[in-house]
């Protein structure tokens, strides 16, 4: 791999103070995908993360997964339950009339991968299903306080996350102020609001208010630019003024970075050298090819 361009410019990039600043966390579905899976842990390591997070980690053994997170020192910041047939377009099952003991099994499935990465948050999809219609609503509120209960047991947060109909149409959860009434519905301290950035501009628009009035809500923040779901730039939304709002906010929660590389995952760091922790070292492409 060649260097990134801001690593020749930056060798020891500028860092802010760790007392002021977001906490990232890879997303090892969509970045480092030049390596095999379990080398993605490393690789985002050695680029300065200190958290992961992937969609799903079932294609591996729990032991495996748990094997690569503490040999990379990572902390796993978040991953789904079971989504049903991802393969076959299937985008979860909660919300999903007669599904309910095919997710339920998919609860306890995801409760051997947390014990073995220590995950404090789970992301629930509700999968592709019309949001008026009356047997999926009660399916997905009766799904909510299952999973809720059963990971509370544990410790552990579910999280409801709005999607946007342009990347998943037909998607149960497609908005954020529904989202916010299923989590104060639920009455459960630990179901909290998945907050991805890029959704809510892309539903909504105006992130930093809606972020600042759904934030007691929220238990984890993802990112991603506006246009073609790769690194976040100046085109949108204005992630410097929404990192700044996170920490006046007092956030101490990850921001995963669900985004697409647009020109390789190293390359496309430059945004990320200001941020990176001073435990981690910069990545150096050698070391890394």
């Amino acid at each position: 791999m060649t260097a990134p361009p801001h690593q020749a410019s930056l060798p020891f990039p500028i860092l802010r103070s760790e007392a002021d600043m977001p906490r990232f966390a890879a997303n090892l579905s969509m970045m480092f995908t030049e390596w095999d899976f379990l080398d993605r842990f490393k690789a985002a390591s050695d680029a300065g993360f200190d958290a992961v997070e992937f969609l799903f980690p079932y294609e591996h053994t729990p032991q495996q997964i748990g094997l690569a997170l503490t040999g990379a020192e990572l902390e796993q910041a978040l991953f789904n339950l079971p989504p049903g047939d991802f393969g076959k377009g299937e985008r979860g099952i909660a919300a999903i009339p007669g599904r309910e003991d095919e997710f339920r099994k998919g609860v306890e499935t995801a409760l051997t991968y947390a014990h073995e990465t220590g995950v404090k948050r789970l992301h629930m999809m509700a999968g592709l299903v019309d949001a008026n219609d009356a047997a999926a609503q009660t399916t997905y509120r009766d799904a909510i306080a299952y999973a809720a209960d059963a990971l509370g047991a544990h410790g552990i947060d579910l999280l409801l996350e709005p999607i946007n109909g342009k990347d998943m149409p037909g998607y149960f959860l497609n908005d954020f102020d529904k989202a916010a009434a299923c989590v104060r519905e639920a009455g459960r301290p630990n179901v909290k609001l998945q907050f991805d950035m890029y959704h809510c501009e892309l539903i909504h628009g105006d992130v930093s208010a809606r972020l600042k009035a759904l934030y007691p809500l929220v238990g984890h923040v993802q990112i991603a630019r506006a246009d073609g779901r790769h690194e976040p730039d100046a085109s949108g939304p204005d992630y410097p003024a929404l990192f700044g709002e996170l920490d006046r906010l007092g956030y101490e929660g990850f921001v995963g970075c669900e985004y697409r590389p647009q020109a390789g995952t190293l390359e496309g760091l430059g945004w990320f050298s200001e941020y990176r922790r001073n435990d981690r070292r910069p990545a150096d492409p050698l070391d890394l090819a």
